[in-house]
């Protein structure tokens, strides 16, 4: 069975949110952040300390975007999924990393200079929030189209995204966003593996891992 290592609302959401959307068994493993200091034993199964870590036999994963991609691929056909015949494979596959590099990443340092370091380096923080938000135009100009953000539907690359604005949304960077925005976040929230990832982890905000 599939482990799923994992802290509240970090990036391992990613994961437990692809789980719960393709109704595949695993076993959640929750952790208090930070792992490598709490749970020290977690060192053991992830050497680098980080979250998230999914076991699948003798597969080890700790990126949450591959993670997503592994998933869909490994338990197709199902809808997180675009197969490489479809015109929207390439879209996809680059929605699935834009979330995670491009969006995710300016955020780490926002979270670190504004919560967990506050006073260290404010204007960090500033000048990262003003990359975050101008990079999320580009998800405004997507959704000025359709709802979801290929492929005509729902996908693994929605979830990549979708955790991106998850952190947004704690780090109170989605004031002010686009109605677009705005409206697709909120059916993000609505799904039902969303809701049921975010019962199962028992979240606690102040919990959250950069």
């Amino acid at each position: 069975m599939i482990q799923l290592y994992h802290c509240p609302d970090a990036r391992s959401f990613r994961a437990l949110w692809a789980l719960e959307e393709l109704g595949v068994p695993y076993e959640l493993h929750l952790l208090a952040f930070p792992p490598r200091a709490k749970a020290p034993e977690y060192l053991e199964i992830n050497p680098l300390g980080t979250i998230p870590a999914l076991i699948d036999g003798p597969t080890l994963m700790t990126e949450s975007a591959a993670i997503v991609q592994y998933l869909a691929v490994r338990h197709a056909p199902n809808d997180l999924l675009v197969e490489t015949g479809d015109a929207a494979y390439g879209a996809w596959l680059n929605w699935l990393y834009f979330g995670e590099a491009t969006l995710t990443f300016p955020q780490t340092l926002v979270l670190r200079y504004r919560t967990l370091e506050p006073g260290r380096a404010e204007h960090v923080a500033d000048d990262y929030a003003r990359w975050f938000l101008s990079r999320l135009k580009h998800v405004d100009r997507a959704l000025a189209k359709a709802d979801w953000l290929c492929a005509g539907r729902f996908t693994g690359a929605d979830i990549s995204v979708g955790y991106a604005l998850l952190l947004a949304n704690h780090l109170k960077l989605l004031d002010g966003v686009s109605p677009a925005i705005a409206a697709y976040w909120q059916r993000l929230k609505a799904r039902p593996a969303f809701q049921a990832a975010k019962r199962l982890q028992k979240v606690e905000l102040s919990e959250i891992l950069p």
